[in-house]
């Protein structure tokens, strides 16, 4: 009975369709790269965007125990939509470049046609939730 809580099966002429839970969840800390700058497009919803940076650092060397070698750091650029009404203004109006924030939200991929009719692909964080960590996070829009 439990697992009927997570797996409806339905049946039907054409075949059994499963119906089953799954996640699509994403966490990242970090650095706002720029402010975030509000968009709306084609009279929808609006959003707030602005992208957040993480970084990765590991030891390269002969042996990643001791202190010898090397550090090396990668930075990966994450761009974060807020469509939420309260969370997308709050974003809008009191975050700025360099805040430290926590993010919380969904994966999205997409794709988009540039301004020279060039199809290219899209990777997006759908924010649901947004914690300020950094007492710089905080900025006034006039």
């Amino acid at each position: 009975q439990v697992l009927r809580q997570f797996v409806r099966h339905e049946s039907d002429t054409v075949g059994s369709l499963v119906l089953e839970r799954s996640m699509n969840r994403v966490q990242l800390l970090g650095r706002v790269g720029q402010d975030p700058i509000m968009r709306q497009v084609d009279g929808k919803n609006p959003v707030t965007i602005f992208s957040l940076a993480t970084n990765e650092m590991w030891r390269t060397g002969e042996s990643e125990v001791t202190q010898g070698g090397d550090i090396s750091q990668k930075t990966t650029w994450h761009r974060i939509s807020v469509f939420r009404p309260g969370l997308r203004d709050v974003t809008y109006q009191y975050v700025k470049k360099g805040a430290r924030l926590y993010v919380e939200g969904k994966i999205d991929y997409g794709e988009y046609t540039d301004k020279n009719n060039v199809r290219r692909q899209a990777t997006t964080i759908i924010a649901d939730n947004v914690i300020f960590l950094s007492d710089g996070a905080m900025k006034e829009k006039v």
